[in-house]
């Protein structure tokens, strides 16, 4: 199981990676996909769709469960990855990379700061 010291997570599994103050890119860890199962369908928001931390922005369907996202800051979408249309299962063999979810544009930077850092989201899921 990976855990990327460049990222931020939250207690829900989601991850951030805010390379700026302006946008971050958004998926789940590599637990939560290993927990989950074979991803099967993901549910994405639109662009364009605002949304306020923790609301949930959309679902992943695995053979097992559905499970909510939730977005980890305050923001509106600027880009999905369309890829996880016809290919969902990149969020098992790819979770950091080609498996990234949303880009959102930040409207509260301040948020990501709050978030748990890779040593403290290694503490939860052991």
């Amino acid at each position: 199981m990976q855990v990327l010291d460049k990222l931020k997570y939250t207690k829900e599994h989601e991850w951030i990676d805010a390379k700026d103050d302006e946008t971050g890119v958004v998926g789940i860890t590599d637990f939560a996909q290993g927990e989950l199962g074979d991803v099967v369908f993901v549910e994405l928001p639109n662009v364009g769709d605002v949304f306020e931390k923790d609301d949930v922005f959309g679902t992943v369907e695995a053979v097992k469960t559905v499970a909510d996202l939730y977005i980890p800051v305050s923001g509106k979408i600027i880009e999905i990855n369309e890829n996880l249309e016809s290919v969902p299962e990149l969020i098992n063999s790819s979770p950091y990379e080609k498996g990234w979810i949303v880009k959102v544009e930040l409207s509260n930077p301040s948020e990501v700061e709050g978030l748990l850092n890779s040593k403290d989201y290694e503490g939860l899921i052991k």
